[in-house]
């Protein structure tokens, strides 16, 4: 009985060597062991999954529809591998191109060969009523290993986004330039999309006079040329300003701005576009009065005055209001003055009317030019003045009743004279 126990310790110490190391071994192959250093390696490895192809990663938003998902993989396995199939599970709001309900298939090249990346590609609709934002994901691969029967299948949990797309607008608040001087443009960036646009950059660049049209922005002189917007979000905007003077022998014509416009997009890939800014370049009508005072034209008081445009275009259709300020009774009255051109003054002339009694001395007017330029937009220039209206000499009435007496005597006598000679010749011719 004593050997029976002897011999059954004895066995129980040569097992449990073999007990422990197996132990050990499954944990090793199976799964992590107790020491954070251990781990068991696959033959996938998972890299990336976004939407787009291999090359080109591509913005999407809610209701896009088949649109290409990419999922990569790393053969960090020794040996090479074949019959890469891939399945893809995402959440509610996705499906596979096919339609709701439907396996999301990928297609891959059958082999990968040791230490090489494949990929696979798969087409998925996504629901109107998705939101913008990241969603978790699962793949599951199945291959083959060179040498060896049977499938293995891999699966590996994922995030995804869903980006939204940028849409770039770019336009001038006020396409119209004035020659003859220096203007402050501003042009707005707009992000009319979903995603949001960073780091964005603006360029102007000057084309080459071989290839310019006469109308190239080689006519004009820009301030800066290259503007750093900074970030802008989806559905609002940004501005840049520029300084741009344009000399006078440029007018009444288109000038065309080229823009380069670099940013990075919702997926962090820098977008470059290219755009045309057109601006309407009109003349400049530049008005002056001077030398405003009061004459007297057939014994009525005038408001005088000249207007020059130092300008380089006509000032069309063009009035002229004089208005009374603080105490002054004189009438408003509006005068046509037609066009004011560029090469010579243009004199105006206004009769001086009261509301009520004259009033002489002096007097605070307002005069005020009204006129449209090349494009009809009204312009108005004011300018406020002193006149002095003289009062008129006083009449000697004395002096007029001697005169209205003395002249009909006159007449009277010569009228008697007459008659007293007509009758002596009449009475020498009778003897």
């Amino acid at each position: 009985m004593i050997n029976l126990k002897i011999l059954f310790l004895l066995a129980i110490l040569f097992l449990i060597p073999l007990i422990i190391d197996n132990s050990f071994a499954l944990k090793t192959l199976n799964g992590f062991g107790d020491s954070p250093f251990e781990r068991d390696f696959g033959d996938v490895k998972f890299i990336d999954a976004y939407f787009g192809t291999l090359d080109n990663k591509i913005e999407v938003e809610p209701g896009d529809n088949n649109v290409p998902f990419t999922v990569v993989f790393a053969n960090v396995g020794t040996l090479d591998i074949t019959g890469i199939k891939g399945q893809l599970s995402l959440p509610l709001r996705f499906s596979g191109a096919n339609g709701q309900g439907s396996l999301i298939i990928g297609s891959s090249k059958s082999n990968s060969l040791a230490g090489e990346n494949f990929n696979l590609i798969f087409f998925v609709n996504i629901d109107k009523n998705a939101k913008i934002q990241q969603y978790p994901g699962t793949v599951k691969v199945d291959f083959s290993r060179l040498r060896e029967s049977g499938v293995r299948s891999v699966f590996s949990d994922f995030n995804f986004q869903v980006t939204g797309k940028s849409v770039i607008n770019v336009e001038a608040l006020d396409p119209v330039l004035t020659s003859l001087k220096s203007n402050n443009v501003v042009i707005q960036i707009a992000n009319n999309g979903t995603a949001p646009m960073s780091n964005v950059n603006l360029v102007s660049t000057k084309q080459s006079s071989e290839n310019s049209s006469d109308n190239s922005l080689e006519k004009v002189v820009v301030l800066g040329s290259n503007w750093n917007v900074g970030n802008i979000a989806a559905k609002s905007s940004r501005s840049a300003t520029a300084t741009v003077y344009v000399p006078g022998n440029v007018k009444d014509t288109t000038l065309r701005v080229p823009l380069t416009i670099t940013y990075f997009n919702g997926q962090g890939i820098q977008q470059t576009v290219n755009k045309i800014i057109n601006f309407y370049i009109k003349g400049l009508t530049a008005l002056r009065m001077y030398d405003v005072g009061v004459i007297e034209l057939s014994n009525k008081p005038m408001v005088i005055g000249e207007i020059i445009n130092e300008g380089n275009a006509d000032a069309l259709f063009g009035f002229i209001t004089l208005e009374p300020l603080e105490n002054s009774n004189i009438k408003k009255q509006t005068q046509f003055i037609d066009d004011i051109e560029t090469d010579s003054p243009t004199p105006f002339n206004i009769p001086i009317e009261f509301d009520g009694q004259p009033q002489f001395g002096e007097h605070e007017i307002k005069l005020t030019v009204r006129y449209k330029d090349s494009l009809r937009n009204e312009i108005f220039l004011t300018q406020n003045s002193t006149i002095f209206i003289k009062e008129p000499p006083v009449v000697d009435k004395s002096g007029t009743n001697l005169q209205l007496i003395i002249i009909p005597l006159v007449i009277v006598i010569g009228i008697g004279i007459y008659m007293v000679r007509r009758r002596k010749k009449s009475a020498i011719q009778a003897k």
